[in-house]
């Protein structure tokens, strides 16, 4: 499974089905007593909203029953409960394009007057996470988990022996490339067998080039957007990091869904790798003394004469809460409030995540990792925008051709100019 995003199984959606809690039927808006369903993404994770569900039911003449689907079937099974007329109250989602087709369909509840009858709903999370969960301006999601932003993860132990520091521009990458070539360590790991790992360069690239405004008016549905010089830009830029040697030689052949290239940073063959904030995680399983003692994480740096704030995040601002608006709407937004209350922010710091809420820094001492849960925290913070991973924030039938045109322009298969070319073509 893709960490950043469930993937599609097709037809195999239905068998990978799996409901807890209190039962019944993913798709139904009654589960026969009265209840108010949620459809919620099934991981280790969810315990966090099972324990919620648990605390609503307690304390609430309304009851909630959570039936959870497995991660490589949710996606599938979401649309085909949607289109059914049996769909849940409120269900987990990535916002942007996994919702912009029920929003286009007016399936959804619109959230601003919550907000605004609710201010502590609305005071209660990172302005740049609620933000993310708009479509068209219009808000259609709640923060229900921990945000993922992308950053340059760095080997301590191979920077020290180079004698070199961790980048803080985008010249010390230029030079840190040279460098490791020097060294014999490829600069940067990249699992470009598995593509999403190539577009995290590409939305960086954009957003310090040309702001944020650039792909937003991609992700408002203007195609015309992709011909803007920081599209370009980015893509030439890319295809010289290539070229120069920058990911090596058989990056194209490399996984980041296997942890493929995260091991080429753990072992020391690569000196960096821009991934998201998952990758703590993934190097503490898998490489735990490594992680412990020598990885190391600094923000993606500004480009020189840049227009985008280089406190500007990318990455996965939050998973989302939607409620469909013709189920339990009283009851569902009752519930929301659950999502920024003590104990389920308390749980969500013991379980690893980083919270969204304004008030988390004071939890954070507890986390698993208090500093690495510390530097994320401030990073999304004091970010004045937090871009959604394009490949989400896109509809499939856009997203999806996007990503195989990226892949084509990391392995030279297209010129910049016809990877723009390409890519506004898309509808």
């Amino acid at each position: 499974m893709i960490p950043h995003r469930a993937g599609a199984a097709g037809a195999l959606a239905l068998l990978l089905f799996t409901a807890t809690a209190c039962g019944g039927d993913a798709g139904s808006q009654d589960s026969g007593d009265g209840e108010m369903n949620i459809m919620m993404y099934q991981d280790s994770l969810a315990v966090v909203q099972e324990n919620a569900v648990e605390r609503f039911n307690q304390n609430n003449e309304a009851t909630a029953a959570m039936n959870q689907v497995a991660p490589d079937g949710y996606e599938d099974k979401l649309r085909t409960v949607m289109g059914s007329g049996q769909a849940p109250d409120m269900f987990f989602n990535w916002g942007g394009g996994s919702i912009e087709p029920y929003v286009e369909q007016e399936m959804l509840l619109p959230l601003g007057a919550t907000l605004q009858e609710n201010p502590e709903m609305q005071d209660a999370f990172i302005p740049s996470i609620l933000e993310a969960g708009k479509i068209n301006d219009t808000q259609y999601g709640i923060p229900l988990r921990g945000t993922q932003p992308k950053m340059i993860f760095y080997n301590e132990k191979v920077f020290e022996e180079a004698g070199v520091e961790p980048p803080e521009t985008w010249e010390d990458i230029q030079n840190l490339i040279d460098t490791f070539k020097e060294e014999g360590v490829t600069p940067f790991a990249l699992g470009g067998a598995t593509p999403w790992a190539d577009l995290m360069w590409m939305e960086y690239l954009v957003a310090r080039i040309g702001g944020h405004d650039v792909f937003q008016q991609i992700a408002n549905g203007d195609s015309a957007g992709w011909k803007d010089p920081a599209i370009l830009e980015a893509a030439q830029i890319i295809q010289d990091m290539v070229k120069n040697g920058a990911f090596g030689d058989s990056y194209a052949s490399v996984s980041a869904a296997d942890g493929s290239a995260s091991a080429l940073l753990a072992d020391g063959q690569a000196a960096m790798h821009l991934m998201g904030s998952w990758e703590f995680s993934t190097q503490l399983a898998d490489a735990p003394e490594f992680a412990k003692n020598d990885l190391g994480y600094v923000a993606f740096p500004a480009m020189p004469d840049g227009e985008g704030n280089a406190q500007a995040v990318v990455g996965n601002p939050t998973n989302y809460f939607s409620i469909t608006d013709d189920g339990d709407t009283d009851a569902a937004v009752e519930f929301l409030k659950q999502t920024y209350s003590d104990e389920y922010v308390k749980d969500m710091v013991e379980n690893g995540e980083v919270p969204t809420t304004t008030g988390a820094e004071e939890m954070l001492d507890e986390a698993p990792n208090p500093d690495f849960a510390r530097f994320q925290y401030a990073m999304v913070r004091d970010a004045p925008t937090f871009q959604l991973s394009w490949d989400q924030a896109l509809p499939r039938s856009v997203a999806e051709p996007m990503v195989t045109e990226i892949e084509k322009l990391f392995n030279q298969q297209v010129t910049p100019e016809e990877f723009v070319d390409n890519v506004a073509a898309l509808q």
